[in-house]
C-alpha cells in the first residue's frame, strides 16, 4: 500500500513549508524590529541537510510500510513542535535571530530545556525514517544533523550570552 507512506511524507512536507513561511514573515518582523541575524555561515548546510533527508525519504519510502509504534512517537513528536511554535509565537523562526533587550524565553518547554525545538528535530530525523524501517538513513542523518547543531547552538548560545550580558 502506497497511501500511508505518501500521506505522511506529504504531512511532513507541507508542513516544512508552512514553517519556512512562517520562519520567513518572522524573521522579516524581527528584522524590521531591529533584530538581528547571527552565524549564517551554517544555514545553507542547515537547509541542505534538512532538504536531502526529506527529498531522500520521498525516493526511498514510498511503499514501505509504517510501524505504528514508530509512526505515534513521530506524532508525539509533532505535538512538542507545536509547543514550541505557540511558545515562541512571532519570535519562532529557523534562523538566529536576536532581538536586543528582549527576555529570553523560559516558559513552556523552554522551563525544562534550553533549546527544545532542536531536541524535537533531533527526534524527527531519526523516527521519522525508523517508521519507515530505515536505521541506516536515521543514523546518517542523525549524525549529519548533529553535526550541524554542535556548530548552530555553540553560535546560538555565545550570541544569547552576548545580548543578555
Amino acid at each position: 500500500m502506497l497511501w500511508p507512506s505518501i500521506a505522511l511524507l506529504a504531512f511532513v512536507t507541507l508542513q516544512r513549508l508552512a514553517e519556512l513561511i512562517y520562519a520567513r514573515r518572522n524573521t522579516a518582523a524581527l528584522l524590521d524590529r531591529g533584530a538581528r541575524e547571527y552565524a549564517p555561515e551554517h544555514y545553507p548546510f542547515m537547509v541542505a541537510m534538512h532538504a536531502a533527508w526529506l527529498i531522500g525519504l520521498w525516493l526511498l519510502a514510498i511503499g514501505r510500510p509504517v510501524d505504528l509504534v514508530w509512526f505515534l512517537l513521530f506524532m508525539v513528536l509533532q505535538g512538542l513542535r507545536l509547543w514550541v511554535l505557540a511558545t515562541l509565537r512571532d519570535r519562532w523562526t529557523t534562523r538566529i535571530i536576536i532581538l536586543p533587550r528582549a527576555a529570553l524565553v523560559t516558559k513552556g518547554p523552554y522551563r525544562f530545556l534550553s533549546h527544545p525545538n532542536y531536541a524535537v528535530v533531533v527526534g524527527e530525523i531519526a523516527v521519522l525514517p525508523l517508521a519507515f524501517g530505515m536505521p541506516l538513513y536515521a543514523a546518517i542523518f542523525s549524525l549529519l544533523n548533529g553535526i550541524i547543531l554542535a556548530i548552530r547552538i555553540r553560535a546560538e548560545n555565545a550570541c544569547l550570552r552576548q545580548s543578555t550580558a
